[in-house]
């Protein structure tokens, strides 16, 4: 087997998440309390193993026994791909109104929509894990434990802090000004305060700055595990758009970001497909900074992986074959739109990962499967060429790439174009090359300094990292989401895409929430 897992202990409740976020931070008990579980540093480490799993499983068991229930019940990832993508030039999706797509897809979602309501929920049960987690890894409760082990929970502790900081970047990302809660506050009838964007933004990064020395490095960082090199990679993400959180640029502060995961000493994999095959937690020895590990046995989830490897291949088409995807049937979920095929030269470019026999490139309708290109760029095949795991009955065997290092190649390229100081163009622009040399085969696609613009850089996040997750990030950075800056098909729900309102920048705090906490509020919602 290929695959490390934990097996978490005791968060086997459902939680019923139509009450406040200070409901959500108390300990789910019904099986296990604290005081049987922190007993011993393989505990600790199996807790760790359930705050990671929780991104991309939707509880304890393959089926059935959900962590909670909050209108659709989907998984992290799977909630997170349809808010970064399901809007964008990046997705077509199928059934616009059987998955309650219809919002996300014309940017015309409201505070009841339920995937911004599933976001939100899984979002603030993973931060209730973190806070429970922290509160028993004090320094105070870790005495009872030998030297060795006080140190290997203080990394775990780190870790902690790392994925809860990960999981309010996302909640700052999408939600912009949102409650606030840590291991500090109390457990019961607490509501917690409305923080600011620029609140949440500084505890942030005082998160990250703070733990860094506590995580492990590349070389000594378990397989599935968060290291040093993800914790400047959130780092970086979170200074590559202060100028959109906090109406600051922190150009400067990103390179150096981005420079110090760098120092981490990953490299390029020579075969971009085989960073989103069946065995690519193989490139987590070179390429994929922080991955999470998905399993057909262990980890099994109907999201995440698993969501973008079967939703992408058709269930009408007679031309494109389950099978050559690793899968046993297609789910017909989604596709992409006409734009971003159109941003590639030419099929000499190995990104070009799109299956187009018997598709239009553009679409005439938006739910129509034969509209649109597949994107074939996932797949649950071994580097062999063989099918992973039976599909039809635990998912894909992929794991989930959220950080790799081209991605940080054009951050840090970005940062440079838009007056970043700490490094210079040329450098830079040998890691576009760098990204060239790996799409083409060759340096017959070098570029040169005058390439090296704003444009460039929004087309060249496309065509390299489409389908990843963060394409709306992106286009709201560089202006495009909601303007007619950038107009792609089906945008605003018109053929030929249109501007639509700003406040379509952020999503909405969910109006069960709000009944909740009198402490929040939306703008413009």
């Amino acid at each position: 087997m290929k695959k490390i897992y934990y097996t978490a202990l005791f968060f086997c409740s459902t939680l019923l998440l139509a009450s406040c976020i200070g409901d959500l931070d108390q300990y789910p008990h019904e099986d296990e309390t604290a005081s049987t579980i922190y007993t011993s540093a393989g505990n600790y480490k199996a807790v760790l193993g359930k705050i990671y799993a929780s991104m991309v499983t939707t509880g304890q068991e393959k089926n059935g026994s959900n962590d909670l229930s909050s209108n659709s019940g989907q998984d992290y990832m799977r909630c997170f791909f349809n808010l970064q993508e399901a809007g964008t030039d990046e997705v077509a999706s199928t059934w616009l109104s059987g998955d309650n797509v219809t919002g996300l897809t014309y940017l015309r979602w409201d505070a009841n929509d339920p995937w911004v309501s599933d976001m939100y929920y899984r979002i603030y049960y993973n931060i209730a894990l973190c806070n429970e987690f922290l509160r028993n890894a004090t320094d105070e409760k870790l005495a009872r434990f030998s030297e060795e082990e006080q140190t290997e929970i203080r990394h775990y502790r780190a870790e902690a802090r790392f994925m809860r900081a990960l999981f309010y970047y996302h909640a700052l990302d999408l939600f912009r000004n949102i409650p606030f809660i840590t291991e500090n506050d109390p457990t019961v009838g607490y509501l917690p305060p409305r923080y600011t964007a620029t609140q949440i933004f500084s505890y942030i990064e005082s998160e990250l700055t703070g733990i860094v020395s506590d995580m492990l490095n590349k070389a000594d960082c378990p397989y599935g595990r968060a290291s040093q090199g993800a914790a400047y990679t959130l780092l970086a993400k979170l200074y590559l758009n202060a100028q959109v959180y906090i109406n600051a640029p922190k150009y400067t502060e990103c390179i150096t970001a981005c420079q110090n995961a760098i120092k981490q000493g990953y490299s390029l994999e020579d075969d971009y497909a085989k960073l989103f095959n069946a065995d690519n937690d193989k490139r987590t020895a070179n390429e994929i900074i922080f991955t999470l590990p998905v399993d057909a046995v262990h980890t099994v989830s109907w999201g995440s992986s698993t969501y973008i490897v079967c939703g992408a291949v058709s269930n009408t088409s007679d031309e494109q074959k389950p099978e050559d995807y690793g899968v046993k049937s297609g789910w017909g979920m989604f596709r992409v739109r006409g734009e971003v095929p159109a941003l590639f030269t030419g099929v000499d470019d190995q990104r070009y990962m799109f299956f187009t026999d018997g598709q239009t490139q553009y679409l005439d309708k938006i739910d129509d499967q034969s509209n649109g290109f597949f994107v074939t760029k996932w797949t649950n095949l071994t580097d062999a060429g063989e099918t992973a795991s039976n599909t039809a009955e635990g998912g894909v065997n992929t794991d989930y790439p959220l950080f790799r290092l081209a991605d940080v190649y054009l951050m840090m390229a970005e940062a440079v174009v838009r007056g970043g100081s700490g490094s210079d163009r040329a450098t830079v622009l040998g890691y576009i090359n760098d990204l060239q040399r790996r799409a083409y085969g060759n340096d017959n696609h070098k570029k040169e300094d005058a390439d090296l613009t704003e444009t460039f850089i929004l087309k060249e996040r496309a065509r390299e990292l489409y389908w990843e997750g963060y394409r709306r990030t992106d286009l709201i950075r560089f202006g495009s989401f909601t303007t007619d800056k950038y107009l792609w098909q089906w945008k605003g729900g018109e053929k030929g895409g249109t501007a639509v309102n700003s406040k379509y920048n952020i999503y909405p705090i969910p109006t069960t929430e709000l009944t909740a906490n009198p402490n929040l509020y939306n703008e413009n919602y």
